[in-house]
């Protein structure tokens, strides 16, 4: 059967990132005919003007509706698009212009109903948003277990690339309502299903991720709060690496404590590996400042996670509290 591509996007009071967004598809070099579908959940500062702009220059449906979250207006779009493949992105990405032709070429050879794609700091990225995509991405830090086809653990796609077959939409129903989380809890669905999953590593888009350190402190505990929650409802995903960032920032307060005791082991190997972040950040930015800002971001990234996992670990997995009385900002209804 013949893939016809429809890019579904969920906009909230973004329209500079969905002009910036538009752009990058207006740009692109491919042939492979494709329609973008836009829905703007509830927003207060509308992207109308901005899509009406692009309207002549590309194949696009946008869509107004009341604010139900990323998930169900991911469901909307798909549910009035006119494809039979739909690739869901964030609205903070920007595509590279060959993007599409990198999707077809993997799914001609492989009979994948869900893959996919990796993220990357574009060059016009500030420091500390280049500094956080480090921390992210990186097989050192937690990309060593989200990201990668060669993660530790089973791969699971996420919402800022992902591609989805119609098939597999209307078997699952499509994303929850649980917001972060809503992209590995379908992943989870669809293979369940028996659908099968890829990774298309060629197929990246850049991704700005949050702009300062206290959204993505936010970001980063939401993740950890959500992470025990898609363990209850699946607990085949349950894995011993979900807790590595909870581990690390309790391994540096016994690296202080054994101070007293004259004990510099611990802590030597903690400061190695934040050298080791430093040393890699500033050599693949080339940038000793992003460096430096990588090592900010990730003990950010592992506190604000490890905190929230740990937290959502005792209410939920150990008193049985259900998740929207103890977490009601991670729900929509």
């Amino acid at each position: 059967m013949k893939i016809n591509y429809s890019f579904i996007i969920p906009v909230y009071n973004r329209p500079g990132e969905v002009e910036e967004l538009l752009n990058s598809f207006a740009a692109f070099t491919t042939k492979i005919p494709f329609e973008v579908v836009l829905v703007e959940d509830g927003s207060s500062i509308s992207s109308k003007n901005i899509v009406a702009k692009y309207e002549n220059r590309l194949n696009l449906s946008y869509f107004e509706k009341e604010n139900t979250g990323p998930g169900d207006s991911r469901n909307y779009g798909m549910l009035r698009a006119k494809g039979n493949y739909f690739i869901i992105l964030d609205s903070d990405v920007i595509m590279p212009e060959n993007y599409l032709d990198e999707v077809e070429n993997y799914l001609s050879e492989n009979k994948v109903d869900c893959f996919g794609g990796p993220d990357a700091a574009h060059q016009i990225f500030s420091p500390i948003q280049k500094a956080i995509n480090f921390v992210m991405t990186s097989f050192l830090t937690t990309g060593g277990i989200r990201g990668k086809k060669n993660a530790v653990k089973e791969y699971e796609p996420r919402s800022f690339n992902m591609g989805i077959s119609k098939e597999a939409f209307l078997a699952t129903r499509g994303f929850g309502k649980i917001h972060p989380g809503e992209d590995p809890d379908l992943a989870i669905r669809i293979k369940n299903k028996g659908f099968k999953i890829g990774f298309i590593e060629k197929a990246f888009v850049y991704h700005k991720r949050r702009i300062d350190w206290n959204k993505f402190y936010i970001q980063v505990n939401k993740f950890g709060k959500v992470r025990p929650i898609l363990t209850s409802w699946h607990p085949e995903t349950s894995s011993i690496v979900f807790w590595f960032p909870t581990f690390f920032i309790l391994s540096i307060l016994v690296a202080l404590g054994v101070i007293l005791l004259d004990f510099y082991l611990p802590l030597a190997l903690i400061l190695a590996y934040l050298c080791l972040i430093f040393l890699l950040s500033s050599v693949q930015n080339k940038s000793l400042k992003i460096g430096l800002l990588s090592v900010k971001a990730l003990l950010i990234q592992f506190y604000g996670y490890g905190v929230g996992f740990l937290k959502s670990t005792y209410y939920i997995r150990l008193l049985k509290r259900k998740p929207k009385e103890v977490f009601p900002e991670l729900f929509f209804e």
